[in-house]
């Protein structure tokens, strides 16, 4: 989408090509919907991106909220004065939500409310690749799961509704390849959306001491009765196709739909497949004459066997002679790993007892020929980033006793040779927590690696545990002025809103020293001698320290050079080199290459000038390749 203004045009009809997550955005505006919340992650990011850039005109009030569960709240508060909200967030950021998640459902909404979660299935950019329908089964709330963009854009408006009519919370849940499938989009009626409510005192719903809480859980059970006959006809559950044999039936939802609807074609098998979008609760007596019709019901789904377990229960009631298949017992489609239209069609193949029609050994000879020769691409850290030379720093001081916890981010690829900088990673924040433990059992230095959209997110509560029970750690906090990993979103060390709009950058320093830490530092890892200086300082302080290594990102840094017109001067390696590999095997920059005779050399055009290479080559041998001429430097 060149332009995101094109989804203010209200041109009901109008066809444009979206990303799964821009439909999402679009569905806000037809919704009239008013407020946006999220924290970013991949697979969700462009969602809040998306809106951010036409919320001052589509009259939307949107928010990149510190985390996910202060997302929920504020879009929960926001419905429950009758202003409908939406709150996004990737699957784990799901799991900071569901403490608010959990008890609103009880509380209910005024307004609706829709909680997308972006599930990440194969992991691409997250530390697992949980289920989030198990939310909603937890939770007790409706969840829909769309399986185009354009049903990601119609889900958010039927969402909205039907939270309405329930007066509960509903969960959206996309995977990666619907929130970054890219396909045709048909527009709706745009719906103004209304930032203007009102907050009506009734402490028996609202107030969640056990004396109310108890009644509200009955309630919630009542109107999730409601949405089981909502299931039953909602248009988002349908036999999406009608088939001659009748030995067989389909069950699916969301993008394994897709592939299942393929892999049928492939095998030449005209069965009826039975699409769910609506998934909890399920329509009971739907699936239920779907089973009698069959006498084998194959369910296709993506990660766990949320569907199967649940066809399973009504089949055990309705239709005990019907034969289920999927991921349990003989596993024809696995629980782990991202589904794919091969996989599918050989589940399928096996199953039916009918041969693929392509020949999956020659093409796995062909493309094992063709991987030879194809260069290994390894997620990197770019040409010139501030965190190589914080790792470069924090190795060279705390070496190889040191123990390093890690944090969700860019900097989580330090764990990487050359660098070797990341000992354990578990969730956003846990490098305070984790380093806490590690320290108070092990006794050795121990360095936990956070960045600063993270130390905002969940490192402050783990600071305190720290600071509170006097555990012996250094924070370092890698502060490359962004929340860089999920596209540059702005953070409260940004000075900028999701408005667009000017605010109060609030200091990491500053939120340190509040925290009690006593030595609090800041540094610029590109200043090799203070950043040591400091940082061997910490090491020996005998409570928590916290170090602030502060440089922008590279890529922030080049746009900004660019912009203003100025000169990047990249380094070159000179005749001083001894090609003794130094800058190779201590840093990893991918701009510094091995020619094809064996000798070190710089690629120019990914170079950044940051001069790290020059600081560790022990025979000075690496250089500007120019002085400026006459242009100014940053």
């Amino acid at each position: 989408m060149p332009d995101p203004k094109v989804l203010l045009e209200d041109k009901p009809g109008k066809r444009v090509l979206l990303l799964g997550n821009e439909a999402i955005a679009r569905g806000v505006l037809e919704a009239g919907i008013g407020v946006v919340t999220t924290y970013p992650g991949t697979p969700a990011s462009e969602i809040g991106d998306t809106v951010s850039a036409i919320a001052g005109e589509a009259g939307v009030y949107m928010e990149y909220s510190v985390n996910e569960i202060v997302a929920v709240e504020v879009a929960g508060g926001a419905a429950n004065c009758g202003v409908r909200a939406l709150s996004a967030m990737k699957h784990v950021g799901l799991n900071v939500a569901a403490d608010a998640l959990m008890t609103l459902a009880y509380v209910g909404v005024r307004g609706g409310l829709v909680v997308v979660a972006a599930d990440d299935p194969e992991c691409y950019s997250s530390q697992n690749e949980q289920d989030s329908r198990f939310y909603a089964l937890l939770s007790n709330l409706p969840c829909f799961e769309p399986s185009t963009p354009q049903e990601a854009k119609d889900m958010v408006v039927s969402a909205v509704e039907i939270s309405e009519e329930l007066e509960l919370p509903v969960i959206l849940r996309t995977t990666t390849r619907v929130s970054h499938t890219r396909a045709p989009v048909a527009f709706g009626r745009l719906t103004k959306p209304n930032l203007r409510g009102e907050f009506v005192r009734d402490a028996k719903r609202l107030v969640m001491v056990p004396a109310n809480s108890r009644p509200r859980h009955d309630v919630l059970l009542q109107r999730m009765e409601k949405a089981k006959e909502l299931a039953e006809t909602s248009p988002y559950n349908k036999i999406a196709h009608r088939g001659r044999d009748k030995t067989f039936g389909v069950i699916s939802s969301s993008s394994a739909y897709n592939y299942a609807v393929e892999a049928l074609e492939l095998l030449g098998l005209d069965v009826d497949v039975l699409k769910l979008g609506m998934t909890h609760p399920l329509p009971e007596k739907m699936i239920g004459r779907f089973l009698k019709e069959h006498d084998k019901i194959i369910v296709v789904e993506e990660l766990e066997p949320y569907l199967e377990l649940h066809v399973r229960a009504i089949a055990k009631d309705q239709a005990p002679k019907t034969e289920i298949y999927g991921k349990t017992g003989q596993r024809y489609f696995p629980r782990s790993g991202e589904l794919t239209p091969r996989l599918v069609l050989e589940g399928l193949s096996a199953i039916v007892g009918r041969k693929a029609p392509t020949n999956f050994e020659d093409l796995d000879k062909k493309y094992a020929e063709i991987a030879k020769e194809l260069p290994s691409r390894p997620p990197i850290l770019c040409a010139g980033c501030p965190h190589r030379a914080s790792f470069y720093i924090i190795r060279k001081v705390a070496g190889e006793k040191a123990v390093y916890s890690t944090d969700i981010g860019c900097y989580a690829l330090g764990f990487a040779p050359p660098l070797k900088v990341g000992d354990i990673l578990i969730c956003m924040g846990a490098s305070i927590g984790a380093a806490q433990g590690i320290s108070k059992t092990t006794g050795a230095p121990t360095i936990a690696i956070i960045g600063d959209s993270t130390f905002f997110h969940a490192g402050v509560p783990r600071l305190l545990n720290a600071v509170y029970n006097k555990h012996r750690i250094v924070v370092a906090v890698l502060d490359n002025l962004t929340t860089a990993m999920t596209g540059h979103q702005p953070h409260p060390g940004t000075g900028v809103t999701g408005m667009q709009t000017a605010t109060e950058k609030i200091a990491i320093e500053k939120v340190a020293e509040g925290c009690g830490v006593k030595l609090v530092k800041v540094v610029d890892p590109f200043n090799f001698r203070e950043a040591e200086k400091a940082l061997k300082e910490a090491l020996d302080f005998p409570e928590t320290s916290l170090i602030v290594f502060r440089a922008p990102c590279a890529l922030l840094l080049l746009r900004e050079k660019r912009r203003k017109g100025l000169e990047i001067i990249p380094f070159k390696v000179g005749e001083k080199c001894t090609n003794c590999l130094a800058c190779i095997k201590l840093l990893g920059c991918p701009a510094i290459i091995l020619t094809e005779v064996k000798t070190v050399a710089i690629n120019e055009s990914l170079c950044t000038g940051c001069g790290l290479c020059a600081y560790v080559c022990p025979y000075k041998a690496i250089e500007p390749a120019n002085k400026p001429t006459g242009s100014e430097s940053i």
